[in-house]
């Protein structure tokens, strides 16, 4: 769990399997691009630097956060090759419930999605209360929550590899 001394960006390298080989994809929500832009470098600047190959990686857009889990699951479909889908987003609270709905919708559609599925679906979507805290964490002072995510998958798939295959 997330603690504000937590800084997303912080992993031991050591403790990360090699992604060489493997084939990860990335869909990034268009909402609030400063942010999800921001998330998407990240995650992918670290899937380079723990070795994933950048053929290995594929990348599309959706309009936000409301649709990751379909194209997490038209990235699924399309192939068996995917290793993991980071899904990457950012809703922050309004003045109306609806960052509850979306919320709650965009992490149940995502768990429920790799639960079907069987390969690792991570939840790379930022649930702040103001931008502030998006900024702070998308590469600010709390690090970029896409590294975080990035270093899920990667470990989720060696995981994966390493019981079923």
């Amino acid at each position: 769990m997330e603690t504000k001394k937590t800084n997303l960006s912080d992993y031991n390298p050591d403790s990360i399997p090699s992604g060489k080989g493997m084939k990860i994809g990335i869909v990034t929500a268009e909402w609030n691009p400063q942010i999800t832009n921001a998330l998407f470098k990240g995650a992918y600047d670290t899937l380079i630097a723990n070795n994933v190959a950048e053929s290995d990686i594929t990348m599309i857009h959706v309009p936000g956060s409301f649709e990751l889990p379909t194209g997490a699951a038209t990235l699924l479909n399309s192939t068996t090759e995917y290793d993991a889908v980071i899904c990457l987003g950012c809703v922050i609270q309004g003045e109306t419930r609806h960052f509850d709905f979306i919320c709650n919708a965009v992490s149940n559609g995502l768990t429920n999605l790799s639960l079907q599925d069987g390969r690792p679906v991570i939840f790379g979507v930022l649930t702040t209360n103001n931008m502030q805290q998006a900024i702070d964490r998308s590469g600010g002072k709390h690090g970029n929550k896409g590294v975080e995510a990035a270093v899920t998958a990667i470990k989720m798939a060696a995981m994966q590899k390493a019981i079923l295959r």
